[in-house]
């Protein structure tokens, strides 16, 4: 069964028109190469980092000071990096994380607004081929992938780390799906895990761009560990030893490092589904009494 099911996903993969993977050697012939400027070529290429072990790839998202936001090139270099890892029978499993204080703040959208008003609508296009070919990749990849969400995790940048296998949060997680907040909406995969969250969760955030932190994502399920920031050097340490493929292992190696935490008396997860049931937790409340309802 499991190898009918890999078997499927690969046809399907091989009958997905795959633009981004076009992108980076026709930005390059016609783009760059005009320039005879390898220097661009280089910076476009340092803008996702590759960390090899044993067993292991990490992809570093790098563009630090714009936290790390999304461009086509960095999209276009995770499918070519990602297919080739997962063809590559040196390689058990796939982590990404990021650079500086985010994980990823989601699409490059002052570039994608500078562009409209050039009237680039066809760089547009090829941004968001590009980025959902990513997550397609992504959410149908065959080995086991391991996201270290340290910071921001918004928008895009829940998109290329949510439908990967395992999620870890930590203390300075902040994950949103703020589309609707610039007259969008959530994209990026977001359609699919949202909806999957428990009651109402998913339209809530979808519509607020209400922001989680790392115990709220863990305990809706949008994260599957929890761990201090601390213990991010020790997480990468073990995992760069192991020599593994089985996501047992690896989900092993995240719990031993892996923290209980619990929800702030403040939640959203804590909210009702209905004004009835909010009316009757008002009432209910000391500070609440002698309020007229």
């Amino acid at each position: 069964m499991m190898q009918r099911f890999k078997a499927a996903l690969l046809q399907r993969r091989n009958n997905l028109h795959i633009h981004g993977l076009r992108f980076l050697n026709q930005f390059h012939t016609k783009n760059l190469c005009s320039l005879l400027d390898t220097n661009i070529i280089d910076e476009l290429d340092n803008q996702v980092l590759v960390e090899g072990k044993a067993w292991s790839r990490t992809a570093i998202l790098n563009r630090p000071s714009v936290l790390n936001c999304l461009s086509t090139a960095m999209g276009a270099r995770l499918q070519k990096l990602y297919t080739s890892w997962e063809n590559n029978p040196d390689v058990g499993f796939v982590a990404m994380k990021g650079s500086g204080r985010a994980f990823c703040a989601g699409g490059d959208i002052v570039t994608l607004y500078h562009m409209i008003n050039v009237g680039k609508m066809e760089d547009c296009k090829e941004f968001f081929r590009t980025l959902y070919t990513y997550i397609y990749i992504l959410g149908t990849y065959l080995k086991p992938h391991v996201a270290l969400l340290n910071g921001i995790t918004m928008g895009g940048g829940a998109g290329v780390s949510i439908p990967g296998m395992f999620r870890v949060a930590t203390d300075k997680t902040v994950f949103a799906t703020p589309e609707t907040l610039i007259g969008f909406h959530p994209d990026a995969g977001a359609s699919f895990f949202l909806s999957h969250l428990p009651g109402h969760l998913g339209e809530y955030l979808g519509l607020t761009g209400q922001k989680l932190n790392g115990a709220e994502m863990i305990s809706c399920g949008l994260a599957t560990h929890y761990a201090h920031s601390s213990k991010l050097a020790l997480i990468e340490e073990q995992l760069g030893k192991l020599d593994t493929d089985d996501p047992s292992v690896i989900e092993t190696s995240l719990e031993k490092y892996s923290d209980l935490v619990y929800l702030d008396n403040i939640s959203v997860l804590h909210s009702h589904d209905t004004v009835e049931e909010i009316i009757d937790a008002l009432e209910t409340r000391t500070d609440f009494h002698g309020m007229q309802f």
